[in-house]
């Protein structure tokens, strides 16, 4: 019992001098430096530079156009055309001003002669007056920048879920890794103890055998343990990246916690979980934000059936100040005005763009309904096998309890002479196999739980 306590001590010796990687700490690593992390911080950029890129739809420009001919000595003809136009929103209404500068022998009669300058607009009476291609752009954009930050959150949320069972899988293979080093200095110490004996004459050679073969099933086991450790550890290692976005493997002197892997978490009840879900889950939100762009897409294709109708109109005047001697009767003589219309005589092109709209916009209802169940069901799925599972640890943890209790009554027979080699390995051998079972249980429930937050996308 004495060597015992004395290697329990030796091992919490070894673990006070190692460093605990918590598993706050390891996932803040994750969240920050992972490279799936970081795509998915790009996906967010890639959007706003796509809304930046629709709004260009609606920036001022200035253009210039300028011609001249001359030919034989003849000036046939020069005009000098800078306007500068302003789009808006309201209704497709766009807003111009220009200056002219005319002449030449032989200039279009269409064309006024010397200074001018015009104040106009554009505008789509019918089709283009409540929506247009870039409106449309500008609204998809925007709900676009939306959908990436759910899409955002929905890479981070797998990502951490994978990489909270990597490391509770390298907590659970580190148990149990130092529970076989443990009661493998235990059997080595016994049968140390017992080879003296058996020289002195007070054990028979078969204690000895004994003794060796519950040594080397230890040293099976343990080197069993430690490949599954060094797995865990390199699965671990596929989460570990440094600010310089370099991997690297986790050093030695690293441990896992393993008094948070024996820990249980609170959950609350699923059908709050799943009311939470319907309205945070990132994967349900961008459903929702791809079913809001095409509703804009079905508003733009709408306006595809009705007939195009628009209308310019110029105020002008001599010289470079439009606004000069307005009134009445300068409007009435200093005006250009036109109209524009057309309409396809089978709306084909429109109707079948139309439906197409609707039918996307119908999948995509199916596609959302169908997620919201299933994510539903996997929280009441996760949510059930938690309470089992904490269940089993209960009774796995109160079997534990009572072998340990009677491998300590057993080892104490054994000093005492009043018990066999045979039943000390075998009280030792059902605490071993009820640990194992402990710690994969705990593996399992840990799984499930953080399974819970992963169906609802609370991960973060």
């Amino acid at each position: 019992m004495k060597k015992m306590l004395f290697i329990c001590g030796c091992v919490l010796s070894i673990q006070l001098n190692a460093q605990i990687l918590s598993p706050e700490a390891f996932i803040s690593q994750v969240r920050s430096f992972h490279p799936i992390a970081k795509q998915a911080d790009i996906k967010v950029e890639k959007a706003n530079a796509a809304l930046l890129s629709a709004k260009g739809g609606f920036d001022p420009t200035i253009e210039m156009e300028a011609s001249r001919k001359t030919f034989d000595g003849k000036n046939y003809y020069f005009y000098t055309n800078p306007e500068f136009k302003v789009p808006t929103k309201l209704g497709g209404l766009d807003i111009k001003a220009g200056l002219e500068d005319n002449g030449g022998l032989f200039l279009n009669n269409q064309i006024t002669r010397g200074q001018s300058s015009y104040l106009g607009l554009e505008m789509p009476l019918l089709k283009g007056l409540l929506i247009d291609q870039r409106r449309a752009n500008l609204q998809q954009a925007t709900l676009f920048t939306k959908q990436s930050e759910q899409d955002r959150l929905k890479m981070q949320n797998d990502l951490l879920y994978d990489a909270y069972n990597a490391y509770w899988q390298w907590a659970g293979s580190y148990k149990l890794y130092s529970i076989y080093k443990q009661f493998l200095q235990v059997s080595l110490d016994r049968f140390r103890l017992v080879k003296l004996a058996y020289e002195n004459g007070d054990r028979a050679l078969i204690d000895t055998i004994e003794a060796l073969t519950q040594v080397q099933q230890f040293q099976m086991l343990q080197a069993d343990a430690k490949v599954k450790l060094t797995a865990a550890q390199l699965e671990l290692a596929n989460f570990l990246w440094n600010e310089n976005d370099a991997a690297y493997l986790l050093n030695e002197k690293f441990v896992p916690d393993t008094v948070q892997f024996q820990m249980y978490l609170t959950v609350d009840n699923p059908d709050e979980i799943i009311n939470r879900a319907n309205l945070e889950n990132p994967s349900l939100r961008s459903l929702a934000f791809e079913l809001d762009a095409l509703e804009v897409e079905r508003k733009l294709k709408l306006q595809s059936l009705l007939p195009s109708l628009n209308i310019k109109a110029n105020l002008l005047n001599r010289g470079y100040n439009v606004l000069k001697d307005f009134g009445g009767a300068f409007l009435q003589n200093n005006y250009m005005w036109g109209v524009q219309f057309k309409i396809p005589i089978f709306l084909r092109e429109g109707q079948g763009s139309y439906k197409q709209a609707k039918l996307k916009i119908a999948e995509t209802n199916y596609e959302l309904n169908a997620k919201q169940w299933s994510t539903a069901n996997k929280i009441r799925t996760y949510y059930a096998e938690s309470l089992l599972l904490k269940e089993q640890i209960a009774a796995a943890q109160q079997a534990y309890n009572g072998f340990t209790a009677l491998l300590k009554a057993e080892s104490l027979r054994f000093q005492n002479g009043e018990s066999s080699l045979f039943l000390l390995n075998t009280r030792e051998n059902k605490v071993i196999e009820t640990a194992e079972k402990l710690i994969q249980l705990r593996a399992k429930y840990l799984k499930a739980t953080y399974g819970i937050s992963w169906a609802a996308g609370n991960l973060r």
